[in-house]
């Protein structure tokens, strides 16, 4: 194929360099044989010379001097011939000007392609001029090969480097479907194939970051499914020797932990997948005041919609306002703000607040500050990672900010305003 491919980009190259070399060979070829600039030079010229030999008459070689002199000034070939067809003097080989007298004016006729012109002098000798050959210049033919071997030549790196660059990119398709998530083509040029390689790259990047991402929360996920099951585990075994209301009520809330653990995985599986969910218009407004009013936060909601799902607008609420309220304390607030193509939701409260270095990485699935465990604050570490799941799922993104006065302000928006 990559064969195929070059001798297809070389020979349309070449093919049309040479339809365009012979195209101006014959136009040009055909003016100067059939056009009306030729004749008239020629017919000129001959007149010249005619009045030339019949003011100066010699004989011999002072005629061929003359004669080649005349003839020379002009640019022409001439021959010149006696009244009974006797060939007497002529500027080139006796061959190139034949051996034949020429026809005569009374007696030709207009003939295709057989440039020339002839004169009959007063004294009844004839004068035939013809355009001259130009020594050292190449013919047309040899003019013509010339021309296609040096466009072949010219074309044959051009059309080699964009086949170069197509291989390249092949070879690095091929290897990223091998499993060589880290490839990368170089980028050479700024035209079609240097767009193509960018957004190759772009892919890959997309696809290693996606597959590392998956790799560190199953590998978060196995560690955090280890905890709730070893406690369930323990409890099992206690409640058959003796039963207990308490233990009862541990693997109760552990079988609760593995569940949202599990819905929480599911969630994010689909959101990296982009799976088909129902979309409908979500009145934002309510749903911001019935999430708010759960966890007795004092809301600030004017009327908004946005077409998503309802389910994750319901969960990127619930997720922000139960972090808040474990880590932050205090008064709760929350609002959604209208944009232009979109809307601003924001989570406030008045804890402690997360240090700058941790504000990025608070959104990591699993993270846990230093001094917050999950048997003290009872999530999973997945919360925050799945806010800016679903915020960028829906084009926007989320952040934590330091509230002024104290605290911790969580902002998100998402894109699509119905």
């Amino acid at each position: 194929m990559r064969s195929r491919l070059f001798l297809q980009i070389y020979g349309s190259v070449v093919g049309a360099a040479v339809f365009v070399g012979v195209a101006v060979a014959v136009i040009g070829w055909h003016a100067f044989l059939r056009g009306d600039r030729a004749p008239r030079f020629l017919e000129r010229s001959a007149s010249a010379i005619a009045l030339r030999l019949e003011a100066d008459v010699r004989e011999g070689p002072a005629l061929i001097e003359q004669l080649r002199r005349e003839a020379g000034r002009v640019g022409v070939r001439a021959s010149l011939w006696s009244a009974a067809g006797e060939r007497l003097a002529s500027t080139g080989s006796p061959r190139s000007e034949g051996r034949r007298r020429p026809v005569l004016a009374r007696e030709r006729r207009d003939l295709p392609g057989i440039p020339g012109v002839t004169v009959e002098l007063a004294d009844g000798r004839w004068l035939r001029v013809r355009p001259a050959h130009r020594r050292g210049r190449p013919g047309p033919l040899l003019s013509l090969a010339l021309l296609g071997s040096a466009i072949a030549l010219g074309a044959y790196p051009v059309s080699r480097r964009i086949v170069r660059r197509l291989e390249r990119l092949e070879r690095g398709v091929e290897q990223l479907g091998e499993g060589d998530l880290s490839v990368r083509v170089p980028v050479e040029g700024s035209d079609e194939v240097a767009s193509l390689a960018r957004s190759f790259n772009r892919a890959a990047e997309r696809i290693e970051s996606a597959v590392a991402a998956r790799t560190r929360m199953l590998a978060s996920a196995s560690h955090e499914l280890r905890t709730p099951l070893a406690r369930l585990r323990v409890a099992l075994e206690l409640l058959s020797r003796e039963p207990r209301e308490d233990l009862r009520s541990e693997a109760e809330r552990d079988i609760a932990e593995l569940d949202e653990l599990i819905e929480d995985l599911l969630l994010a599986s689909r959101l990296q997948s982009d799976a088909p969910t129902r979309v409908e218009t979500v009145a934002f407004h309510d749903l911001v005041q019935e999430e708010g009013a759960r966890v007795g936060a004092r809301v600030d909601a004017p009327a908004c919609a946005l077409r998503g799902n309802r389910r994750d607008f319901q969960r990127l609420l619930r997720n922000l306002l139960e972090n808040a309220r474990r880590h932050g304390g205090g008064e709760l607030e929350v609002g959604v703000a209208p944009l232009e193509d979109g809307l601003e939701i924001w989570v406030a409260d008045r804890g402690p607040g997360v240090p700058e270095a941790e504000r990025e990485r608070i959104f990591e699935p699993f993270y846990r500050p230093a001094g917050h465990s999950e048997a003290r604050d009872g999530g999973v570490g997945l919360g925050l990672a799945l806010v800016r799941e679903i915020a960028r799922h829906y084009g926007g993104d989320a952040r934590c900010l330091a509230r002024e006065g104290g605290g911790t302000r969580f902002e998100v928006t998402l894109r699509g305003a119905a």
